[in-house]
């Protein structure tokens, strides 16, 4: 439940390589184009809601790729997932995916909820597009998945996911990529849900890998290949879905259908105080934090991609 392979990385951060600063231009870009520019992204917000989609489907095929959109209507609005890809090679019917969604809660620019997910899919496909794997990799972006549409038919990753194990895919790997923009280093800034406070840090500068028992193989190898190649401090954890938090996200969409998930999250309520208001702004993200995340995670899903004996249930 607790144990994860190597070592969260501790002491003074490596200053950001050029790669690494080129990251954080272009993630902030995204933030503040989805949290600044549009706003508020929900079916209250139809139009926003919309100009989000296009504005994620632009970027998609200005970096080369074809752009899937799975539609649907909800109270009379036609909303969207999108879905591009990376075709794989000698492994290529098994997929790697990652995943966020766009929209925001009612009342809420959503810079951290999720823009700060929806920017970093954006950027892994920049950064793999001129990869060639074994294992198709996949972005996917979600609508609706803030409430009233949590947990309900008209969620998007619920519809995305069943669609998927309809078709009968194997997907391997699902990274959810879930508030990721905030970390601080004040004394007692991060709290947990019992009883986890009891082993886990309480600053917030960390990335978390979240998944339930089932998918703890798979938080374990994300969590281990994250620390070998990455300067930064992350925690793990594989624990049942009834404590708080564990399933809060798309990925427990992927639970539902049988496929194996871990979430990726900064833990969202639990250390940032914006979380859900008015004041969840494009300013409040640590973009240079969140460049050193997102460039870890490429080379995550890169080994996810890769490694031949990859055996996570599908």
């Amino acid at each position: 439940m607790f144990h994860m392979p190597g070592r969260s990385h501790s002491g003074p951060l490596p200053p950001l390589s050029e790669a690494e600063a080129e990251i954080q231009l272009r993630l902030e870009g995204h933030v503040r184009a989805l949290a600044g520019q549009i706003g508020e992204r929900n079916l209250g917000r139809a139009g926003s809601l919309d100009a989000a989609a296009r504005y994620l489907d632009g970027i998609l095929r200005g970096l080369g790729f074809a752009v899937e959109a799975q539609e649907f209507e909800v109270e009379g609005t036609k909303v969207a997932n999108l879905e591009s890809a990376l075709g794989g090679g000698a492994l290529h019917d098994q997929i790697v995916l990652a995943g966020a969604h766009y929209d925001s809660v009612v009342d809420c620019p959503g810079a951290n909820d999720n823009g700060s997910g929806a920017a970093a899919v954006l950027e892994l496909a920049r950064l793999l597009a001129p990869e060639r794997l074994a294992r198709t990799l996949r972005f996917a972006l979600f609508v609706n998945e803030e409430p009233p549409y949590y947990l309900g038919d008209a969620m998007g990753s619920r519809r995305y996911a069943r669609r998927c194990r309809a078709r009968g895919e194997r997907i391997v790997a699902m990274l959810c990529l879930e508030t990721i923009g905030y970390y601080t280093d004040a004394p007692r800034s991060q709290a947990y849900p019992a009883p986890l406070g009891v082993v886990y840090p309480s600053t917030g500068n960390f990335i978390g890998f979240v998944g339930n028992v089932a998918s703890r193989a798979l938080v374990r190898r994300c969590i281990g290949s994250f620390r070998r190649s990455t300067a930064f401090p992350s925690e793990g954890l594989a624990a049942p879905d009834w404590i708080a938090g564990v399933g809060w996200s798309d990925h427990s969409s992927f639970w539902e259908q049988g496929y194996p998930a871990v979430m990726v999250t900064d833990t969202a309520l639990f250390r940032y105080p914006p979380y859900h208001t008015s004041e969840d702004k494009p300013e409040k993200i640590r973009y240079d934090h969140m460049a050193r995340v997102v460039a870890g995670l490429a080379r995550v899903l890169v080994d996810l991609a890769e490694t031949p004996d990859l055996a996570f249930r599908s």
